[in-house]
């Protein structure tokens, strides 16, 4: 053996508190494809503000998605072995995701929105990350990733979320949260290795600057988008804007419910993985092979 060969050196490790067992499993699911499925123009409990909502939010995922799978993707070769597995079946589920809500999105279109005023607002927004340096794409997809994820957990813990709703659309939701809770972690681990030369003050105050600018924007968008759909069924003025914002403060409250996880993210040491949920990807999976055990409507039981 040559003494002198060179040997291939490994990634040093990072310490992060991401479960050692757990594992990411990209899970390949359709829905709403059947034949006569009719969700109908308002699909969550006849509720054309929830309604909005939910679909303004989904016309964000297909191009968003692509932008986090591509802002990890451009560290994943500089990472251990066991970060680059967990990139891997992140794409995938990502991958996955943005499919289901392509399929989602054209659905609403069908029901008569047009959504291309949302769509170039997204566009747009996107565009102004382009010849910025990979790890400000990196810190934004890691900011995001953890709203998707503590969202997650209230669409699954808390079932009024998908009262009367659909039950196709209310199960692709579902089933992207559990994935959305399963690799919460990789982006935040990808940003934590990617930055390992910073401080821990350099690396709290960028992640903590970009957290205050991209929460504005998440909600300011996202309200807009709502009531541009809203505007369409004809629903605008002051009382839709107060019943938006009804909606999300009170009941069901998602803005509300995530506040205290959002604050978490600025405090020291915080990583997602120091709230293990795992119950709530369990709770979810089980939920979904019961209706596939018995897909019969309650009156028919």
């Amino acid at each position: 053996m040559n003494m002198h060969s060179k040997v291939k050196a490994q990634p040093e490790t990072i310490v992060t508190p991401t479960p050692k067992d757990h594992k990411i499993t990209p899970r390949d699911r359709r829905f709403g494809r059947e034949a006569g499925h009719q969700p109908g123009r308002w699909w969550l409990g006849d509720d054309p503000v929830a309604t909005s909502f939910y679909n303004a939010l989904s016309l964000t995922f297909p191009r968003g998605e692509a932008f986090f799978v591509e802002s990890v993707k451009a560290f994943r070769d500089m990472t251990p072995e066991k970060l680059q597995q967990e990139i891997r079946a992140f794409v995938q589920q990502e991958v996955i995701h943005s499919r289901e809500h392509v399929a989602l999105n054209r659905r609403v279109e069908q029901s008569g929105y047009d959504t291309s005023r949302i769509e170039q607002r997204i566009t747009e927004s996107l565009e102004m990350t382009r010849g910025r340096p990979q790890i400000a794409n990196l810190a934004a997809t890691m900011i995001l990733e953890h709203f998707t994820a503590i969202m997650a957990q209230q669409f699954i813990a808390n079932p009024q979320h998908f009262d009367n709703a659909d039950p196709e659309t209310a199960e692709l939701w579902r089933w992207h949260a559990l994935e959305e809770i399963e690799h919460k972690g990789v982006a935040y681990d990808t940003w934590l290795y990617a930055t390992r030369g910073w401080s821990r003050w350099q690396r709290w105050k960028v992640k903590s600057l970009m957290m205050l600018i991209i929460t504005r924007n998440f909600w300011t968008n996202r309200y807009r988008d709502t009531l541009d759909l809203l505007a369409q069924d004809g629903f605008s003025g002051p009382k839709v804007k107060l019943k938006l914002l009804s909606f999300l403060l009170f009941r069901p409250g998602v803005a509300r419910k995530i506040i205290v996880p959002w604050i978490r993210f600025f405090l020291p040491g915080f990583h997602p993985w120091n709230e293990d949920d795992r119950h709530l990807i369990d709770l979810a999976e089980s939920a979904y092979a019961a209706a596939i055990r018995d897909p019969a409507p309650a009156e028919n039981r």
